[in-house]
Parts: structure tokens; C-alpha cells; sequence
């Protein structure tokens, strides 16, 4: 099943008045070829944790979060990826293995002036049958301070302060 939503509203935000919304922030990317995807970053306070949800477009403005890929991102995961935005390393990578799967998240500065300064993948490997989902979004400088700017402000709630 696809959902269809406009490129600023999100699953969460659709289901909620504003003033009950859950924490959650999304970066849009649908484009003309169909291989664009979403990447959406929710709090969850009562599990100290970020969770990070992709899924893959599947027709015009429609992306299919049936066949997500979820990370659950604790402190030093933030930390990681904070790192990189903040510019103080290149590259950030993380991988989480269990039983069923493998998880694995890279954000990447690009400094190639003809394209996004950053790109961010989301990929989920089945232990059963070794299949992959995989999704990949370029991030302007924008997208990248906003990014910087939820996981700055996720890190006092995560702790409790």
C-alpha cells in the first residue's frame, strides 16, 4: 500500500490537530524519475531514542511506507551523525545488526559544487533472504541545518534535561 501526501505534510501530521502532533520531522524528495524517497525522524522519549523511518516513492508524490526501513538511533548514533553536519568529519556511518536484519545509515558531504552537499541513505538487509531496501535522498544546505537543528534539540529530551 502507497500513501499520497504532499511534499510538506507527513503520515503523523495528517492524523493529528496541531496541537497534538506527534515529534516527527521529514525530508521530502519525490523527483520526475520515480526513485526519490522520504526520510522521517521521530522522538520517541518514552524508548531514549530517535527512530528512523525511509521509504522509497512509488509513483508521483506517493511513497510506500508499507515496506519502510526503521533504525532506531540512540544518543551516540545522533552524536555520529551530528559530527558530520556539523562539519567535523566527512562521513557518517551506522549499522545495527540483529537476528532478522541489518541496518546501516550514511550521510555524506559531496563537494562537488554541481551537486547536493550532502546525501543520506537508509538501508535494511534481511538476514532470511538477503534482500534490500534502500533509500537514498540528496540534501541541500537547508535540509542539513534543519536536520542539524532537530537532532540538536532531540538530544536534551533523549537525556531527560
Amino acid at each position: 500500500m502507497t500513501n499520497t501526501l504532499s511534499e510538506t505534510s507527513t503520515p503523523s501530521t495528517e492524523r493529528y490537530p496541531a496541537t497534538e502532533r506527534p515529534s516527527d520531522y521529514a525530508i521530502y524528495k519525490p523527483n520526475s524519475r520515480g526513485n526519490g524517497g522520504v526520510i522521517r525522524f521521530g522522538l520517541n522519549r518514552a524508548k531514549a531514542s530517535l527512530f528512523v523511518d525511509a521509504a522509497a516513492q512509488s509513483g508521483e508524490k506517493q511513497f510506500d511506507w508499507e515496506n519502510k526501513v526503521t533504525m532506531k538511533w540512540a544518543l551516540s548514533d545522533i552524536g555520529t551523525v551530528l559530527a558530520t553536519l556539523q562539519g567535523r568529519t566527512l562521513q557518517a556511518k551506522l549499522f545495527h545488526q540483529s537476528e532478522k536484519a541489518n541496518s546501516a545509515c550514511e550521510l555524506t558531504y559531496q563537494d562537488d559544487p554541481d551537486r547536493a552537499p550532502y546525501l543520506l541513505s537508509v538501508s535494511r538487509q534481511m538476514s532470511e533472504d538477503k534482500s534490500l531496501r534502500k533509500v537514498m535522498i540528496p540534501l541541500s544546505h537547508g535540509e542539513a541545518a534543519m536536520l542539524e537543528a532537530a537532532l540538536r534539540a532531540a538530544v536534551p529530551h533523549l537525556l531527560g534535561w
